[in-house]
């Protein structure tokens, strides 16, 4: 059996995989697999992958779900993946030639440490350079992700490859007719029991749409409150710095606003009561302003 599945959810991008498939025909080990979760495409998808299926040297699994947004499309593919291994890579990106040998090398020196969750490499863009703010300070380093990507204020997307397992431990919350969701909510809550290998290796490109989640963050997050006021109590019951629990403090009241939960039930919820207080009325303002923005 294959050590790696590489799962990419995708909606309405039939035209675009393409690339990405050419660049998993290109890989030096073909020794993986390809399961992609259709989240409810009204366009051509399926005729894309059946094209891609009659033509590839690499097993591709295509399964279709009603539209959620694309954590449930993630969480419906644990159930089909049975490889050790998890490469979750998005519809409109590609990886480089060596990405699969480089995973499988890594695994086969590190499978032994039980207290991993996965691995953490490099995204580079399509023009050269990281799309992460920097690499990390020593190839190989073991953190959690918290420690290596908040504490060590390591901003940007990296490349990371989950176990299944863990990812089977952790899924995404799902909240009803919200379809977004910041996946680094259950990075960090990994965090509380899991570390990382982190490697200055780049295997993954990115090339960011104009349509794409990336390039519209605070749009989705206002219509997705309830997720974004969970993934707010995640970072302030987690390890991480002050300034990432400020952050969350704010964003704790601010989506509960537009969620049009109760401050006093938020206030008795939390664990972070002195934040609670001290940003209340900083959070009420940006509230105003950022509603006024979308009205």
């Amino acid at each position: 059996m294959s050590n790696v599945t590489v799962l990419t959810p995708t909606y309405n991008r039939g035209k675009l995989l393409q690339k990405l498939y050419e660049s998993l025909c290109a890989q030096d080990c073909k020794d993986f697999e390809w399961l992609i979760v259709d989240d409810g495409s009204t366009d051509d998808t399926s005729k894309c992958v059946e094209q891609m299926k009659r033509t590839a040297d690499f097993p591709i699994f295509y399964y279709k779900k009603k539209n959620g947004g694309k954590h449930t499309a993630l969480n419906y593919a644990y159930q089909f993946i049975k490889t050790p291994l998890i490469f979750i890579v998005d519809s409109d990106d590609s990886l480089t030639g060596n990405a699969i040998s480089c995973v499988n090398e890594i695994y086969e020196e590190y499978k032994d440490e039980h207290d991993l969750c996965g691995f953490s490499f490099l995204r580079g863009k399509p023009d050269g350079g990281y799309l992460s703010t920097s690499g990390v300070p020593q190839d190989g380093m073991k953190e959690s992700y918290v420690e290596c990507r908040i504490n060590r204020n390591i901003g940007g997307d990296m490349a990371e490859v989950w176990y299944t397992h863990c990812l089977k431990e952790y899924p995404f919350p799902e909240f009803q007719g919200e379809t977004f969701l910041g996946e680094d909510i259950v990075w960090v809550r990994m965090s509380k029991k899991y570390k990382m290998r982190f490697f200055n290796r780049v295997i993954y490109i990115s090339d960011y749409l104009e349509d794409g989640l990336t390039n519209n963050r605070r749009k989705n997050n206002i219509k997705s409150p309830n997720g974004c006021v969970a993934r707010a109590e995640a970072f302030l019951d987690s390890d991480s710095n002050i300034k990432a629990k400020i952050k969350a403090a704010l964003q704790y009241q601010i989506y509960g606003r537009f969620a049009q939960i109760d401050m006093r039930k938020m206030y008795q919820k939390t664990n972070s009561k002195g934040l609670f207080l001290l940003f209340f009325l900083p959070a009420q303002i940006l509230y105003v302003a950022w509603k006024s923005r979308i009205n």
